[in-house]
């Protein structure tokens, strides 16, 4: 934070933040008559959505003291967004005006006491946050003069080409946040470099000696320097730089053959020589792109990499180990230099980059800079002006690797219409990719027709860097009058490959309805011609730290302002994806979340259905987006190694919580799994049952490939001290952030006695130890289910023999009936069910069980129960398995075989327990955790069905497994998130009390699955704890329509609340999941009153019951915030009572308590009908409806009658 002082003499703490949504009626209320004099009338919330940059200064307590909305272009009705360029000669200082380095201050509001104070800290930090930008420009058609904030800071100049009715101020940075002056490291700055350093001057000298820094300024001659930067004569940053690399090293560690391995051959762009005016300027500024986080903006807080430790030491200490060793090839062969240690004072971290330039002319034959960074440090602003390098596969350098280009540093960019003579370079550039013909077909059309085969405009444009393409974009329009003109060359600017075409009304209304996109935005302030694709996105490496303002510039120039890119997964038959394309879209992208979806009865609804464009089945695909305000928020890197153990449902929750956190980008996600990510197989394949947390769609829009590395791979060792995972193919895998999400898995069984009259204790079989046969299945996972169904048809389903599936779970009776699905007749499956100590059936109800057993006596199914296994084939040669043998309560059994399907013993897998164990983690039936998911080692955290609590919570019968698995992983994210994301402020350490309570879940377990006799199964249950059968409820009631035999089963259970509690479904029909799993929890007077409905003959099928219009909201995606705002509005709720206004909260108690009459309660609604918060109510139900209404279509609201 930092001060300002009002006109009046008072000093405030303050803070220069992004502008929220929620800061427009304070903003709007500082518009007075002098602010409409200078900028017209706003309407505050379509200026904040398409402005590219707003900040707000606020109070410790948040009160809105000013604001400031910038964007890139003047205001539309002075000049064409994409032309205003051409109308400003160059100013009076010699610069020129352009993209990069110039914004339109678009709105200026204050507190009028702190309107200069204000004015200059938004400036100021504006001037900080963004590197590139050298000019503020306010335009403006109107005659009022500039309030007194703005007049202090603006100067009017006449830099117009043509006679515009408009005042032209601009503000320059030299007057406010000048260029760090950069120059040669003297012995006599060593006190002040020390000071720099601070705290880190301990481990420093440790490491190097107590007067490493002497010997470091004093031993600079060719290959070693050493600089300062400094401001008012003030030494506020130092860096230490060597030409000394070992570029073996780093080419045996890193993918470099995009940069000739960093040594002097051919370049792959060889711009033209700058002209000296231009030479000048590369030495006194930089052009990088800095990404701007709420942190960041106030430059009196704390920023990204702020520690001199996480620059200075670890890089020093490495650097000199590895990166800045002499190579063994001849010096002349080196193109790049290293920077050996930096620092710089918290207070001018976002100016780092004004070192680059003069680093630079030090070297002036090497093109590349290069640093590394340890994986766990916090990213620090001078890597915003470099490019990240990605690891060769198996790499163990413990660093980050980042380049800089001398070529990236300049300003001088250009873009303009392709012409038919940029063919080579083009083709040049694209020749590498899988779109190489899509792209090259597309630019043949626009330079041969300009539009498409369909009639549609097509659009070329040719980013330029000294006089060389370093990026194609081809623009898609949808509108005929669209098609682009010669006058129209200035429309589009990029420094990457782009294709992209404008969205039809059809696709933008399917995204709007099926991504969560208005996270991101407000739909009705973008307008159908503003949408545009995004198709393609090739940036040449060196440049890769533009592509934000690439983006900006594309959707100035293009008049739009909202990108998508729609990533289809590869299994589909649409266009391959560059990884370059991909690499560029997910650093200046977004990802944006899937919203689940209302299942229609479309024949019931008729034409109150929603839209076909909307409910239409088509591929699945992830999609990414950004917009004018995206294009100038940054990412926070985090380069953290996090090292996911097992692609179960809690693992999957717990990565897509991190990767779909959008100002976030985790370079070091990795998930190690046995078969890699979950496959999705048809349904003749699906031998489990299934979770219902993730499905083949799911997948398809999460697009988890795109940000995790998939090792397959199985888990054999875990190396506490040297931080690795071993795995069963001998490599290892770092990590700085272990999570083991492995789960439990069905183990081989092995036998119990050689003689199978000997009746065993216990009720399972020990783990298998010897050879498994090549007919003895477990399955896990999909993957299992599609090797095994392989199996099958090769070897089973057109020969005799018997299946013998051994189990108790739910898994069996899924495995039968595919197998039945398969072909296979029921008297040649045997279901043999071992002992139970708990005996409960899997389907926690009688009523589906019997359904279950009748379809399986109908099949001629051969059930036994009670038996455990004893020998394989008689004791003899157990591969192939002939006969299986069982000892029994009575005489044993024994069933030839030809296949064995194996679902008992569920536990941790042999190998990952071994793990565990000799890793010392603390294991007691499972993987111990405390209420945060952490072991006994803090850098391993454990969640899912694998853990247990600690003993010391007294809550063995709650595990991992207990609970909803999403719930979990998406639970253990939001412990780990803060950790890693420098916005977010740790959470406060819990209280005394809560440290030995363990975390409430409340989202429902889900089982399902597809059982003997073609039946579709649901169940939908609270959290339950283990080995607990559930209790009859005394004051709950079952709901119960149709009947097992006729395939419309459906159970409801209400608790004594009236809240439900259990849902059980079975049914001959496809079930609408996504409905049904909606009730659960719901009160059911929300479910129009079911229970009375129930008891009075009104309800005779629930499935039709909730097919009627009136409930499908309940089924929306947004219903839970529309439940939690409604609570809020109640509980601040007041009506009038004898004795003044009363909180509803307090009305309700009392009546409780007093146990008042039914006249009162009347009386009480009365009051409540004529209240203000009845008419709060009212507003929020039609605006939940209103907002929703592209879903909600079957609901009437006012006017539309």
């Amino acid at each position: 934070m930092s001060t300002i002082t009002s006109s009046a003499g008072k000093v405030e703490s303050v803070t220069v933040r992004r502008t929220e949504s929620s800061d427009a009626q304070e903003i709007n209320n500082l518009i007075n008559p002098s602010t409409v004099a200078v900028f017209g009338r706003v309407n505050v919330i379509h200026l904040l959505e398409k402005a590219n940059l707003a900040v707000t200064l606020s109070t410790s307590k948040d009160k809105v003291l000013a604001h400031a909305s910038f964007s890139d272009h003047p205001r539309e009705e002075l000049v064409d967004q994409a032309c205003w360029e051409n109308l400003f000669h160059k100013l009076d200082n010699g610069q020129k005006m352009t993209p990069l380095n110039t914004l339109f201050l678009r709105l200026f509001v204050a507190q009028p006491s702190f309107s200069i104070g204000g004015a200059k800290e938004i400036v100021r930090t504006v001037f900080n946050a963004i590197v590139e930008l050298e000019h503020i420009c306010l335009m403006s058609p109107y005659k009022g003069s500039l309030e007194a904030g703005l007049e202090k800071i603006f100067d009017p100049v006449t830099c117009l080409k043509e006679e515009i009715q408009c005042s032209v101020y601009v503000c320059h940075r030299y007057n406010h946040c000048p260029r760090l002056h950069v120059r040669r490291a003297r012995v006599e700055d060593h006190d002040d470099i020390m000071q720099i350093f601070a705290d880190q001057m301990e481990s420093l000298e440790d490491t190097h000696g107590p007067y490493f820094l002497s010997e470091l300024i004093e031993s600079q001659g060719e290959e070693n320097r050493a600089v300062v930067c400094e401001t008012e004569g003030c030494v506020v940053g130092f860096v230490s730089v060597s030409d000394h690399i070992d570029l073996k090293l780093l080419n045996t560690c890193f993918e470099l053959g995009a940069f000739e391995e960093l040594r002097k051959t051919n370049s792959v762009v060889k711009p033209e020589e700058p002209n000296p005016s231009e030479e000048e300027h590369l030495t006194s500024c930089v052009s990088v792109e800095v990404k701007n986080t709420e942190c960041e903006l106030d430059p009196g807080e704390e920023t990204q990499g702020g520690d001199p430790s996480d620059t200075s030491q670890p890089e020093n200490v490495e650097s000199r180990d590895t990166a800045s060793c002499k190579d063994s090839e001849p010096d002349r062969s080196h193109n790049a230099f290293c920077i050996q240690l930096f620092t710089m004072e918290k207070r001018f971290e976002m100016r780092s980059a004004d070192l680059l330039p003069h680093l630079f002319t030090l070297y002036p034959d090497r093109e590349y800079g290069v640093i590394s960074v340890p994986k766990a440090a916090p990213e620090f602003p001078l890597l915003q002006s470099f490019f990240r390098i990605i690891p060769r596969e198996n790499s163990t350098f413990p660093h980050e690797l980042y380049l800089c280009h001398r070529w990236g540093l300049l300003r001088t960019l250009e873009v303009r219409v392709a012409v038919s003579d940029d063919i080579p370079a083009v083709q040049s550039l694209i020749e590498s990719l899988n779109q190489e013909k899509s792209v090259r077909d597309d630019l043949d059309l626009f330079l041969q027709a300009r539009k498409d085969v369909d009639g549609a405009a097509l659009q070329a444009l040719v980013f330029r860097v000294q006089g060389q393409i370093v990026g194609l974009m081809i623009l898609r329009d949808e509108e005929v009058n669209s098609v682009l003109n010669d006058s129209s060359s200035c429309r589009l600017t990029t420094n990457a490959l782009l294709h992209l075409s404008v969205f039809t009304l059809q696709d933008i209304e399917f995204i709007q309805a099926n991504f969560d996109i208005e996270r991101f935005m407000y739909f009705s302030h973008h307008q159908r011609e503003e949408h545009g694709r995004l198709c393609h996105f090739i940036l040449h490496p060196i440049f890769q730290h533009h592509g934000k303002h690439f983006c900006k510039e594309a959707l100035r120039l293009a008049h739009k302002t909202c990108l998508y890119y729609p990533l289809y997964p590869s299994q589909h038959s649409h266009e391959d994806v560059s990884s370059r394309s991909l690499a560029a879209v997910l650093n200046v992208m977004v990802p944006v979340s899937p919203r689940r979806q209302i299942i229609y009865p479309q024949e019931e609804l008729g034409i109150n259905a929603p839209s076909r464009h909307i409910t239409r089945q088509q591929d699945p695909f992830a999609l990414y987006y950004t917009n004018r305000k995206l294009s100038m928020e940054p990412k926070v890197t985090i380069n953290t190694r996090i090292v996911v153990v097992g692609a179960s449902d809690t693992g999957l929750a717990f990565l897509e919580a991190l990767t779909f956190s959008p100002h976030l980008r985790f370079n070091n996600l990795t998930l190690i799994s046995t078969h890699g990510l979950p496959d999705h197989a048809a349904p003749d394949m699906r031998f489990l049952a299934t979770s219902h947390c993730y499905s083949s769609q799911d997948h398809a829009q999460l697009s988890f490939r795109s940000w995790i590395s998939v090792v397959t791979d199985k888990m054999k060792a875990i190396d506490r001290e040297a931080k690795h995972v071993e795995l069963a193919s001998n490599h290892r895998v770092q990590y700085d952030c272990l999570i083991l999400c492995a789960g439990l898995q069905c183990q081989m069984p092995s036998i119990t006695s050689t003689d199978t009259s000997i009746r065993t204790t216990g009720t399972q079989n020990p783990p298998y130890s010897q050879p498994v046969a090549s007919n003895l299945f477990s399955l896990n996972d999909q993957h299992d289910c599609v090797s095994v169904h392989r199996w099958l048809s090769n070897n089973f389903l057109n020969r005799t023999g018997d299946a013998v599936v051994y189990g108790s779970v739910i898994d069996v009776y899924t495995c039968v009936e595919t197998l039945m699905r398969l072909g296979v007749g029921g008297g040649r499956v045997h279901i043999v069910h071992p002992p139970d100590d708990t005996p409960s059936s899997c389907f926690h109800d009688s009523a589906v069980e019997l359904a279950v057993n009748q379809a399986l006596e109908e099949e001629n199914v051969h059930v036994h129960h009670n038996c455990l296994l004893a020998q394989i084939n008689d004791g003899q040669h157990p591969d192939p398995i002939t006969c299986v043998s069982f000892t029994t309560a009575g005489p044993p059994i024994r069933l030839e075989c030809a296949v064995l399907f194996n679902f008992s013993g569920e536990t941790v897998d042999r190998d990952a327990f071994r793990a565990i164990n000799d890793a010392c983690l603390v294991f007691d039936g499972r993987l111990v955790i405390d209420r945060t998911f952490r072991t006994n080692d803090p850098s391993i955290y454990a969640a899912g069905p694998l853990t247990k609590y600690s003993r010391r919570y007294h809550a063995d019968q709650w595990t991992g497994g207990s609970f909803n698995s999403k719930e979990v992983g998406h639970s253990l994210a939001s412990v780990l998130l803060p950790l890693f994301d420098p916005t977010v402020e740790c959470p406060v350490n819990p209280s005394e009390h809560q440290k030995h309570l363990i975390p409430v879940y409340n989202q429902a377990k889900m089982q399902g699955g597809r059982l003997p006799g073609s039946y579709n199964y649901l169940h939908v249950t609270k959290p339950t704890a283990n080995n607990t059968r559930a209790s009859p409820d005394q004051h709950g009631c079952d709901i119960v329509t149709g009947r097992t035999e006729t395939g419309n089963y459906f159970c409801l259970h209400l608790n004594q609340h009236d809240l439900v509690e259990t849902i059980t479904c079975l049914s001959k029909n496809p079930l609408p999941i996504s409905n049904l799993r909606c009730l659960h929890g719901k009160h059911q007077m929300l479910l129009n009153h079911l229970r009375s409905r129930y008891h009075e003959g009104l309800v005779q099928d629930l499935y039709s019951y909730f097919r009627e219009n009136w409930c499908l909201a309940l089924f929306h995606d947004r219903f839970t915030d529309f439940e939690q705002e409604v609570r809020q509005i109640m509980d601040s709720g007041k009506v009038e009572g004898d004795n003044g206004s009363v909180s509803m909260h307090e009305v309700l108690q009392k009546m409780v308590g007093d146990k008042t009459e039914t006249g009162h309660l009347m009386n009480l609604s009365e009051m409540f009908g004529k209240s203000q918060t009845c008419s709060a109510l009212k507003t929020t139900v039609l605006d939940y409806l209103k907002y929703n209404r592209y879903h909600l279509t079957m609901y009437a609201r006012p006017g539309l009658l």
